[in-house]
């Protein structure tokens, strides 16, 4: 990741950066999250098979990667902005729709790697996740076309095109095949 910044923020600075794409604020710094057309594709159809899913009863609520989680205890500061997030609706209850953070870690985190980004930086953010809450993480490798689920436990699945995911209690009833997260090969 690129830093953007290494001065130190204001609370009213950090609050700005909410609706900014594209950014995170870790380790004091701004940092860009690279992307490329194809992890931009990923990203938008993996929203909008969830979004479909989550759709259907309304439990559950699908956010892009400008949606930012500071529920990180180790700095209160910090916030991720995972590709693509969800959080059942009963868990939104109280929080003000118009919050440009949420404070609560979302049901599921989807990363989706673009050839910018470096594997310790992505392990970093992964491990980050599971420690603080988040319940299931997908990390999406277009290079494998492949789907890496982890889980707080220690739980690590490598899926396949050809294999079924889910949305754990997220969304309970989503399930797709892995091939369908992928744009078709030109």
């Amino acid at each position: 990741m690129a830093s953007l910044q290494t001065l130190p923020m204001t609370q009213i600075q950090l609050d700005r950066l909410a609706d900014e794409p594209g950014v995170e604020y870790v380790h004091g710094q701004i940092v860009e999250k690279p992307v490329s057309i194809e992890s931009s594709l990923i990203e938008a159809a993996v929203a909008r098979l969830l979004g479909n899913a989550a759709a259907k009863n309304g439990a559950a609520m699908v956010f892009g990667s400008s949606m930012g989680f500071r529920c990180l205890p180790d700095d209160p500061g910090k916030f991720r902005k995972p590709d693509v997030s969800v959080v059942r609706r009963e868990r939104m209850a109280g929080i003000d729709p118009k919050s440009g953070f949420l404070q609560i870690p979302p049901d599921l985190a989807v990363e989706v790697l673009s050839p910018n980004d470096l594997a310790y930086d992505v392990d970093e953010k992964v491990e980050e996740y599971l420690r603080n809450g988040f319940p299931l993480v997908w990390v999406i490798q277009p290079a494998t076309r492949s789907v890496t689920v982890r889980q707080p436990d220690g739980t690590i699945s490598l899926l396949h095109e050809h294999q079924e995911i889910t949305a754990g209690n997220a969304i309970p009833e989503f399930r797709c095949k892995v091939a369908e997260f992928f744009p078709v090969k030109v």
